[in-house]
């Protein structure tokens, strides 16, 4: 059966094997040239493209006018620089027979019923597969270009070049049959500083590939500003974005230009080149990626019929360069945390004001001016608290109003139930310990439970005696239960039903465990009080445990949650590339295993991501019930927004992808 199904994913369109994994690899490419010389220039685009070819490129963009050179200014009035031109695109056209797969997109200059247009040629496979003008000729500043440039149409027409039947026009978008996902339009230099640029018009058309032809020369500030507007486009537009300009050769007379090839994803910088360099520039744009945003995005509609209406054409293109790439992409083994801590720093301080003022409003609506609170001397739990006290603060109302409440068992160490009290006092906050062991104990003595075995019943006994309790705390206290639990927690279904998995507004309910570290960190480095800080770094460095079983001969925690279900720097990874982008379990196996090269090595990135995928299914049932709580991030897990899923729904499809990945494991 799996045999059979492997080829059933691979073959996903037609038969036909798509582009692996969803990713296509793109180059920006800027040849030294010299003005005037198109010999010698389609020398430097040949030399290049073969390269960009060696390297796996399946696109390949070159900058504006880059046949010619973009300044050669009133020799654009010449025949012999435009038949020149035209000559050696031709030549560059014969060149890519022996390169098959890759898609050339390279700029000159075209005559067309007496008019001079700037358009860039797509050729392929020994074949020039159409021709996009310019539409918005800048004649302002330093750029005369209307002297010589007569603005495009959006109107597609058929124009002979040579052996080629050619579509010239605005409305172009090309299409491959081994990869329907990749469409890819064209637009040129100026085009992108407009209010409406072609581009809008093409991903509203379909286009999930923008590229760009440009010569944008530099001034104090203008590359910062270049590459936030091609970052922009491609996040508004939802797709990958190629800009490619030009550099080293062009004239200096009046401006100069510094080669600033930049390549965006969804408003994620992928490659960005060293100014002044003429630097090629690789990455990877995830297709697949692209698609699952804007199948997510309601706003977000393509109407090809529409688009026919409209006057697009849908260039069918020989099959997209496939091959198993060495991806050249960033993937970020802590997607929910920044990098630089300044940023890091900003995020936890907005989602702390999430939560705060969530709390807040649910404080104010039901009136109550007391919060009860199961404090453990853990993450979760003390994170849960600090935001409480945010609330209260901003509320004006006093701490003492806050029950923290320590309940001891089985399972409690010394380290966590003085870090509890400590934390408690310092924060001003009224504690209360309730030792529960006699009731539990009498509780397995109702049910006929015994003591010495410790199983499920063992630990949930425990759990749901906790939550009774402060239920009922909060009835004498005319307060509300805070709730402790983060989302990772919750996509695992690593909650008691009915225990902590129940509260009256869960705070932490959107935050992910790499986070709450965190934003525990982040309040321990800057509450400006010494005691409380030591205590919360204290609590940091404790492991994870929800202490159901007794502890260790020398009082350390037995229970380590990460032992138990995995490290939750792996399952958050998990979590956020599934549910944010929908990736496939074979995808993010691979994925995974570049983020984590050095850490975990692929037979325990499998067992996790086996375990994480059987646990997010099972345990839907628990978080279609989940209490109210803030969303903070584009991820979440509530059933009545981000995740309305099914709490039968089979795993039967993704377990099947990793059984694949299984026997190639084993084969191995």
């Amino acid at each position: 059966m799996s045999g059979r199904f492997d080829i059933l994913i691979e073959n996903t369109f037609k038969g036909r094997i798509a582009v692996k994994d969803g990713y296509i690899r793109v180059a920006a490419l800027t040849p030294k040239i010299k003005v005037g010389d198109c010999v010698f220039n389609g020398e430097q685009i040949k030399k290049l493209i073969s390269e960009a070819y060696a390297c796996d490129t399946a696109v390949a963009v070159f900058p504006e006018l880059c046949i010619t050179g973009y300044t050669c200014n009133d020799l654009f009035l010449q025949d012999t620089l435009i038949n020149e031109a035209m000559g050696v695109l031709l030549d560059i056209r014969d060149y890519t027979s022996a390169y098959e797969g890759m898609l050339v997109m390279a700029g000159l200059p075209y005559m067309y019923h007496g008019k001079l247009y700037n358009v860039v040629a797509a050729v392929m496979n020994g074949h020039i597969k159409g021709l996009v003008p310019k539409m918005f000729i800048p004649n302002y500043g330093e750029f005369y270009e209307r002297r010589q440039f007569t603005e495009g149409f959006k109107k597609n027409v058929t124009v002979k070049i040579d052996k080629d039947e050619v579509y010239f026009g605005g409305s172009l978008i090309y299409s491959f049959d081994n990869c329907p996902k990749l469409k890819v339009a064209a637009e040129i230099c100026e085009d992108l500083w407009t209010p409406q640029p072609p581009s809008i018009r093409h991903a509203l058309n379909g286009a999930t590939l923008i590229v760009n032809a440009s010569a944008s020369n530099e001034t104090i500030g203008k590359a910062a500003y270049r590459k936030n507007l091609v970052k922009g486009q491609s996040a508004r537009l939802v797709c990958g974005y190629v800009y490619a300009s030009s550099g080293d050769g062009e004239s200096t007379q009046d401006i100069v230009f510094g080669a600033h090839n930049i390549i965006s994803e969804n408003g994620s910088l992928l490659a960005e080149a060293t100014k002044f360099k003429n630097e090629a520039v690789y990455a990877d744009i995830d297709i697949d990626r692209i698609w699952s945003e804007r199948r997510r995005m309601s706003t977000f509609t393509v109407d090809e019929d529409k688009a026919a209406d409209e006057g697009y054409v849908y260039v069918s293109c020989p099959d997209i360069m496939q091959r198993e790439l060495k991806l050249k992409r960033f993937f970020d083994k802590a997607p929910f945390v920044p990098d630089d801590k300044y940023e890091r720093y900003a995020r936890c301080e907005e989602i702390l004001d999430i939560q705060t003022y969530g709390l807040k409003k649910r404080l104010e609506h039901t009136g109550c001016k007391s919060a009860v609170i199961g404090i453990s001397g853990g993450l979760d739990s003390t994170l849960a608290l600090l935001v409480t006290v945010r609330a209260f603060d901003l509320s004006g109302l006093d701490r003492k109003g806050i029950t923290c409440v320590t309940m001891p068992c089985f399972g409690t160490t010394d380290r966590t139930y003085n870090n509890a009290v400590k934390m408690s006092e310092k924060l001003g906050a009224t504690l209360r310990e309730i030792n529960i062991r006699k009731s539990v104990k009498q509780h397995f003595e109702d049910i006929g439970h015994d003591e010495s075995v410790h199983n499920v019943t063992y630990e949930n006994g425990q759990a749901r005696e906790r939550t009774q309790i402060l239920m009922d705390i909060a009835n004498q206290t005319n307060g509300m239960v805070i709730g402790t639990g983060d989302m990772s927690e919750l996509a695992l279904g690593w909650a008691t039903y009915n225990g902590d998995h129940m509260s009256m507004y869960g705070v932490n309910a959107s935050v992910p465990k790499t986070l709450v570290r965190h934003l525990v960190r982040y309040y321990a480095d800057t509450c400006e009080n010494n005691e409380l800080s030591d205590v919360l770094s204290d609590v940091l460095d404790t492991p994870v445990s929800p202490e159901l079983l007794p502890p260790n001969e020398d009082g350390t925690i037995q229970q380590k949650t990460e032992d138990l279900v995995g490290p939750y720097e792996l399952h958050d990874f998990f979590m956020y590339h599934m549910l944010r982008f929908g990736v496939e379990p074979k995808k993010l196996f691979r994925i995974a295993k570049i983020a984590f090269a050095g850490e975990y090595d692929e037979k325990t990135i499998y067992k996790w991501l086996r375990t994480f995928t059987w646990r997010f299914f099972a345990q839907q049932f628990k978080r279609s019930c989940l209490p109210d709580g803030p969303k903070v991030g584009s991820v979440a897990v509530s059933p009545r927004g981000d995740l309305r899923m099914p709490s039968d729904a089979s795993s039967a499809a993704w377990i099947r992808q990793l059984d694949i990945i299984k026997e190639s494991i084993m084969e191995d």
